[in-house]
């Protein structure tokens, strides 16, 4: 009978053990747009396979999250006075910007992108305004109790909404123009000396020149950054009713997940709550599909070579689609390009192209030879994953900065898609598949990326969960979130210093000075001495 009962309290300690472990948290999600979405996608699937209930709260305009879609966690749609196709026209807007041909000058560029942020912003605003303003939606969203947000920045508001819930934040990105989040609001480190600004495509070594244009650039992304948070620090202010500011707000990230990892990055300083998860994202290859497979069979020894460029870009101009396509027609491996525009007048029988391309899996097959890439992170680190060389025809945003790491590390060449000809192309190609060099540094890559304790998925869901088990990770946090600029730089530090230097340098001058007029008048001469006091 005792025994009995022993077995009957343990059996019912591993019961309720099994069930406080299986027993998941509630995730509250706001995703970025394009492939920011598709990225925090694969975290939300690990979550749920975990046994955790996930939330994904997006706006009514969002152009690329499909909310309508039955999914095995629950869309939390709110309302906004946009559409899709009026929040899709900005980023196309950007893109034709950056695609000008003959390129204007800087000056005229920075006007038109400064003329677009202010479109930006004020649809920001309208966003967040119908988020954070909706006493029916706020209500609703602290009935979930939930333990946890993560979001993507291309959100802006988004740090409000957790200090409204009161929520411990995870927050996701690839980097911001000049890390200027990650340095002014998250103080991370990054000396000038040996940290490159992005996108400006320089490398940690850098030429004195190089360095000063370095801090110069800083100097300006940082300015500029101050500069477009001043208005938000008055609507953050305004929302929450007190004194703050974006970054105040902002740096009370519990973790900083960062979409690069070493097999990327170049070595630089990080902070206990900033983690890299470079690649999350990739898998092993899944067979094709039977048409495909046939159409990559039939390449024969030359293989393939697959070309996209994104989610954002699905045509070009004709001009620009046949000098790739007469390109693609000179070279003997097939080619799968993901293209949705009008057929080029050029395109050759080696060539297919498709609305969509199962990516990760054609990157994988073992007759894939080289990958035509725009230099997004997502295809990036499939081709680093899968160790593919690659072409790079960078756009805009991040993909210079991704694609020049790439070319540093002799496992890309890049080319000027507005000026480039159908014979750089053919060249470029050539250059990847024949010169084995370029294979040989992507696999050492590679072979970085695979050679992590832990895989960065289960690495950035462990960190969410951490923060759920811990109700935040606070203090992960470097206590300069709590001190003012001139505590951070030590300028009180310093001015107290100088001071006491200062004083101890007068008081010396004043005892040297003191001692000399006394030992000058004892080495005197007595008849000089009494003249000069009878005068």
């Amino acid at each position: 009978m005792h025994c009995l009962g022993k077995s009957c309290t343990l059996f019912f300690i591993f019961l309720f053990s099994d069930f406080s472990f299986t027993h998941g948290g509630h995730v509250l999600v706001l995703p970025g747009e394009y492939s920011h979405w598709s990225n925090m996608r694969n975290i939300v699937d690990e979550l749920l396979d975990r046994n955790h209930n996930v939330t994904v709260l997006v706006n009514s305009a969002s152009p690329s999250v499909n909310f309508r879609q039955r999914e095995r966690f629950e869309y939390l749609v709110f309302d906004v006075p946009l559409d899709a196709h009026e929040v899709h026209s900005l980023s196309e807007q950007l893109l034709d910007i950056w695609m000008q041909h003959p390129r204007p000058n800087i000056v005229r560029i920075g006007l038109q992108i400064m003329n677009l942020l202010g479109k930006l912003n004020t649809m920001q605003r309208t966003m967040c305004d119908s988020m954070l303003r909706s006493e029916e939606l706020i209500k609703r969203l602290k009935a979930f109790k939930f333990d946890v947000l993560l979001y993507d920045p291309m959100i802006i508001c988004s740090d409000l909404l957790a200090e409204i819930l009161d929520l411990p934040i995870v927050l996701s990105l690839r980097f911001s123009l000049g890390f200027s989040m990650e340095r002014i609001c998250g103080h991370m480190p990054a000396p000038p000396s040996y940290v490159p600004v992005p996108p400006t495509e320089m490398t940690d070594h850098m030429s004195f020149v190089e360095r000063l244009k370095n801090v110069i650039v800083y100097a300006v992304y940082s300015s500029a950054f101050r500069m477009a948070s001043i208005s938000l620090d008055n609507y953050y202010s305004d929302v929450l009713g007190k004194p703050t500011t974006m970054c105040e707000t902002m740096g009370k990230a519990d973790i900083w997940l960062i979409r690069t990892y070493w097999d990327f990055e170049y070595p630089r300083p990080l902070l206990p709550n900033f983690k890299f998860v470079g690649g999350l994202h990739c898998k092993p290859a899944k067979p094709l599909s039977q048409e495909l497979e046939e159409f990559v069979q039939s390449s024969g020894d030359h293989g393939i070579v697959v070309f996209s460029l994104g989610s954002m870009i699905n045509n070009l101009t004709m001009e620009r689609a046949n000098t790739i396509a007469s390109a693609l027609g000179q070279i003997p491996q097939k080619v799968v390009w993901r293209y949705s525009g009008k057929t080029p007048e050029t395109l050759a029988p080696n060539t297919k192209l498709y609305d969509w391309i199962p990516q990760n899996d054609l990157l994988g097959h073992p007759k894939m030879k080289a990958f035509i890439t725009h230099g997004g992170t997502n295809g990036l680190y499939e081709a680093i994953y899968h160790g593919v060389p690659m072409v790079g025809l960078p756009l805009f945003a991040d993909q210079p900065d991704n694609l020049n790491h790439m070319k540093t590390r002799g496992a890309a060449v890049m080319l000027d898609i507005n000026t480039m000809k159908s014979k750089y192309l053919v060249d470029a190609l050539n250059t990847v598949i024949n010169d084995p060099s370029y294979k040989k540094s992507i696999m050492r890559l590679s072979r970085i990326h695979h050679d992590q304790p832990m895989k960065p998925l289960d690495q950035a869901v462990f960190w969410i969960e951490f923060v759920m088990r811990n109700k935040g990770a606070k203090y992960l946090r470097v206590q300069a979130h709590e001190l003012s600029w001139y505590q951070y730089y030590c300028l009180d530090v310093v001015a107290f210093l100088l001071t006491i230097v200062t004083l101890i340098i007068f008081i010396f001058i004043k005892i040297c000075c003191f001692l000399f007029r006394k030992c000058f008048r004892k080495t005197l001469p007595d008849g000089k001495a009494k003249k000069n006091k009878k005068e």
